[in-house]
């Protein structure tokens, strides 16, 4: 019975401790081929780790360039039909500005709608 009863909370509590790690990873990476705008901030093309803090759907998103902070925004979180194979980003060429709309992310069927801009066109990441 001592054992019975062991078990069961053992795997209970494993399965919390699982469920809590799904939801804690709020980041993910991109890479850009080409500068753009975040929040009216110039960033160059190349590799970002974002990463998102928040509760219900609207987060705060934190592009990362290594350990560098380089641009902060907020972001609505928008479920998605489907997980998309690899990272990419919608790029809005409005108004003479490059700017990212949206943020997808490999094997997560959600993506991060930052701002309300038009989206123009997906750009992939490089390796995915």
């Amino acid at each position: 019975m001592k054992l019975n009863y062991l078990a069961t909370t053992f795997v209970l509590g494993l399965a919390v401790l699982l469920a809590s790690s799904a939801f804690a990873s709020n980041k993910g990476s991109l890479q850009v081929q080409e500068p753009f705008q975040v929040n009216g901030q110039q960033l160059a093309a190349g590799d970002y780790q974002l990463r998102w803090d928040g509760s219900g759907a609207m987060v705060e998103v934190t592009f990362m360039q290594g350990k560098k902070e380089v641009a902060k925004t907020t972001a609505r979180i928008i479920a998605l039909d489907k997980a998309y194979d690899y990272d990419s980003a919608v790029i809005d060429h409005a108004s003479g500005k490059t700017s990212v709309s949206e943020v997808r992310f490999a094997g997560k069927k959600f993506a991060l709608a930052i701002g309300t801009a038009e989206k123009a066109e997906m750009i992939p990441t490089a390796g995915k």
